[in-house]
């Protein structure tokens, strides 16, 4: 399967009121080589995530994800070296749902929205609570976020 997504960052949290849902999440990885694998319990549920590389910039890449017991998660979670802890908000936005993550603890104050596509030429309305686009920028990828936390490198 391919994943075909942009990465926004938010300027406000008015999309709070848009949202249809919210969960909380913590993920952790196993490894961060050539295929990432990932470990996340969203919610009450379990799921183990491989992504490959992306080749155009971050905006498509590889993904196979299946739902696994939550006490695996649970327990793949523990030997993970990190965790990115947040929660998501979907979001409905003129045809698309938007998942509006606003992360916690060492993360705290970073708030990143995505959107998944159908094909890399699509160009989505954007919301009014949108800022900038970051796709591209490595910082703001999870597998990042769990070596690099956001509070000890963005300067405010």
């Amino acid at each position: 399967m391919k994943e075909i997504e942009r990465k926004y960052l938010v300027s406000d949290d008015s999309f709070i009121a848009q949202a249809v849902s919210s969960q909380r999440i913590a993920q952790g990885y196993l490894t961060m080589r050539r295929v990432t694998a990932r470990v996340r319990i969203y919610g009450d549920k379990g799921y183990i995530t491989f992504k490959g590389k992306s080749k155009d910039g971050g905006l498509s890449r590889f993904e196979f994800e299946r739902e696994i017991p939550i006490r695996c998660a649970e327990i793949l979670l523990s030997r993970c070296s990190g965790t990115v802890e947040k929660i998501r908000h979907l979001v409905p936005y003129e045809g698309y749902t938007w998942e509006v993550d606003q992360f916690t603890g060492c993360n705290c104050g970073l708030v990143v929205a995505e959107v998944e596509m159908q094909s890399t030429t699509e160009n989505p309305p954007l919301p009014e609570w949108i800022w900038r686009e970051v796709t591209a920028d490595y910082h703001y990828r999870n597998s990042y976020l769990v070596q690099r936390p956001y509070t000890e490198w963005f300067d405010k």
